[in-house]
């Protein structure tokens, strides 16, 4: 018997494997599609994360920062917000003497530098291309995988992401809806081949544009616009795409080529519940939320820190298990539960070409790129560090 089984090895399920086996627990990590090796010669993966202070020293203290840094990340110092010239928000590294705000990673590079880790480890076991076909709890919880193979464990933790499997056989429901707007993922090679050290949002009453710099030159665009206006601009062929991007995008983007676009819906989901019995949810299985602010993955991290915290004093024991899930589900679905309602209020102030509303956010943009300390606690708290 294992002490805890992960279900889902991508990055939240592996980083949390990572860090039980580090506090000496056995550990079963099951993952159906493990990622395709790195190679330097590939194009920028299309899911990418802005990565906050916070997140990469959870990631430091799991050894898996360091292979990330030897293959390909972008830091970034500069992070502006606009609706027009007279109504902006500009934040910088240098404004709270950090060396930078974050960093934009591939999510497949931060994977298979928790999964390096989990080969070193002795007492994680990894089960690859394995799905749970059900799942029993009484005082331990029994896994039964397709094929009929069964692995036992005390704890369960699911981190099978927001259409969780475990989280629909635990029989945990959830709220939520999906947000009118859809987004559409663009990367592009800079014409120049310059690495940008700077993310931005332009926001428009149909939704904001964003840039994300990556590597050597490379960027990501995303297009947030109704679902509409996404399935069209999904149709066109890269020219005229790019030519909908001219028209659209501030001129400052400068001259590009598109490598890749994919688009995809915007989903809020909380689960009604993040503890029952001897299984726990964590990242994407207990909650989505709107990538407005690029928040989503770094939410995730911090229920990974706030779960191995919350575990630390376990002796194995059922009862005090059951308290340490408690702990945990107190801290994270309240701290959770106020970002998603934040990112929503963006969305809902930004959304619309009300003449009043539209009046007050311009000049909040503009009151808070002169807000002094309060401004440099909103930067320390983005960067995961306040």
């Amino acid at each position: 018997m294992f002490d805890v089984c992960v279900v889902g090895g991508g990055m939240i399920g592996a980083a949390t494997a990572v860090g039980l086996a580090q506090q000496g627990r056995s550990v079963a990590l099951l993952e159906t599609h493990l990622p395709p090796a790195y190679s330097s010669e590939q194009p920028p993966d299309m899911r990418v994360s802005a990565l906050n202070l916070f997140t990469q020293s959870l990631l430091q203290q799991l050894n898996a920062w360091q292979f990330i840094e030897s293959k390909r990340l972008c830091p970034f110092k500069r992070m502006s917000v606009w609706e027009n010239e007279n109504a902006a928000t500009h934040f910088s590294a240098d404004e709270v003497n950090a060396p930078y705000l974050g960093h934009i990673v591939e999510n497949r590079l931060v994977q298979l530098a928790l999964l390096e880790q989990v080969a070193l480890l002795d007492k994680v076991t990894l089960f690859e291309q394995k799905q749970v076909s059900r799942i029993d709890m009484h005082d331990s919880v029994s896994l039964t995988l397709e094929g009929g193979e069964i692995v036992q464990c005390k704890l369960l933790v699911g981190a099978d992401g927001g259409l969780s499997r475990t989280r629909q056989q635990l029989h945990i429901g959830t709220q939520g809806w999906q947000y009118q707007q859809h987004a559409l993922g663009i990367n592009i090679q800079m014409q120049d081949r310059v690495q940008q050290d700077i993310t931005w949002q332009a926001f428009r009453s149909s939704g904001p544009l964003a840039f994300l710099p990556l590597f050597d030159g490379y960027a990501s665009l995303v297009w947030y616009d109704s679902a509409d206006t996404i399935s069209a601009l999904k149709k066109l062929n890269n020219s005229k795409l790019k030519a909908a991007i001219k028209a659209n995008f501030p001129a400052h983007l400068g001259d590009f080529d598109i490598l890749k676009s994919v688009s995809f819906p915007l989903t809020r989901m909380h689960a009604n519940q993040y503890v029952k019995g001897n299984a726990v949810l964590i990242g994407d299985a207990a909650h989505t939320i709107n990538p407005l602010a690029g928040q989503g993955v770094n939410l995730g991290f911090k229920d990974v820190a706030a779960l191995l915290d919350a575990v630390q004093s376990w002796n194995g024991e059922p009862a005090q298990l059951h308290s340490c899930l408690a702990s945990y589900e107190r801290k994270r679905r309240n701290q959770n539960l106020l970002m998603m309602s934040a990112m929503d209020g963006i969305y809902t102030v930004f959304s619309n070409d009300i003449g009043p509303l539209k009046l007050l956010r311009n000049m909040g943009l503009a009151m808070a790129d002169k807000a002094g300390p309060i401004k440099r606690q909103v930067i320390k708290y983005a960067m995961g560090i306040n």
